[in-house]
C-alpha cells in the first residue's frame, strides 16, 4: 500500500486532506518531511548513499536519514521511524523520539519532472550518538547502498563535487552546531 500523507497549505498548516505520496507529487501539493543528521563524538556526520534504484537522486550522498511524514504522524515519530528503517542501529537499541534535538524547519519547491513536483516543508533534527561504528548499522538496501562517517570538510567536498543532495541550510546549521558545542 502506498504511503498516505497530510496535505499542507503554503504556510505548512494541514488542510485536512490526505493523499498518496504519488498524487501529492503529481499535483505539486505542499507536504512535510524530516531530515536527521547523526553526529558522533568526533563531530563526524553519518552520510548515506541513496540506492541506485531511487526515483529521485539515485546514487547521491545524503544526510543520515530523510523521509516523508505519514498522515497523522508527528515529525518526531517520523524521524524515529526513518532512522529505524533506513539505518537501524544494531546494539540492542532502538531510536526513540527522546533521542532527537529539533533544530529548525525550512521549505523548498522544485520541479523534478513534468509530472513530479516537490513542495516540501522539512523539519531538521540532530541525533548525537557516541561510539557508533559503521559495522553496527544495518542499511535498508532498497533505500541505501552505502554509509560512511564524514568530517564537515569531507561533506563540503561532496557538495563542491555535486555528489550530495542540496541541503545548504542543513549543512550550515550542522557547522554552527559543531562549532558551538
Amino acid at each position: 500500500m502506498e504511503e498516505m500523507i497530510d496535505v499542507l497549505d503554503e504556510n505548512g498548516i494541514k488542510t485536512g486532506e490526505v493523499l498518496s505520496r504519488s498524487e501529492i507529487h503529481k499535483r505539486g501539493l505542499w507536504h512535510r518531511l524530516i531530515v536527521v543528521a547523526v553526529i558522533n563524538e568526533k563531530n563526524e556526520i553519518l552520510m548515506q548513499q541513496r540506492s541506485k534504484n531511487k526515483e529521485k537522486n539515485p546514487n547521491m550522498w545524503d544526510i543520515s536519514a530523510a523521509g516523508h511524514i505519514g498522515a497523522g504522524q508527528t515529525a518526531l515519530s517520523a524521524a524515529a521511524r526513518e532512522m529505524n528503517e533506513e539505518i537501524s542501529i544494531h546494539l540492542g537499541y532502538t531510536v526513540t523520539v527522546n533521542d532527537f534535538r529539533y533544530v529548525f524547519s525550512y521549505r523548498k519547491e522544485e520541479k523534478v519532472a513534468d509530472d513530479y513536483y516537490d513542495r516540501q516543508f522539512f523539519d531538521f533534527f540532530i541525533l548525537r550518538k557516541e561510539n557508533l561504528k559503521i559495522e553496527d548499522i544495518k542499511m535498508q538496501e532498497s533505500e541505501v547502498q552505502a554509509i560512511k562517517w564524514c568530517s564537515l570538510g569531507e561533506v563540503k567536498e561532496l557538495i563542491e563535487k555535486k555528489e550530495v543532495i542540496e541541503r545548504d541550510a542543513v549543512y550550515q546549521e550542522i557547522e554552527n552546531y559543531i562549532f558551538n558545542i
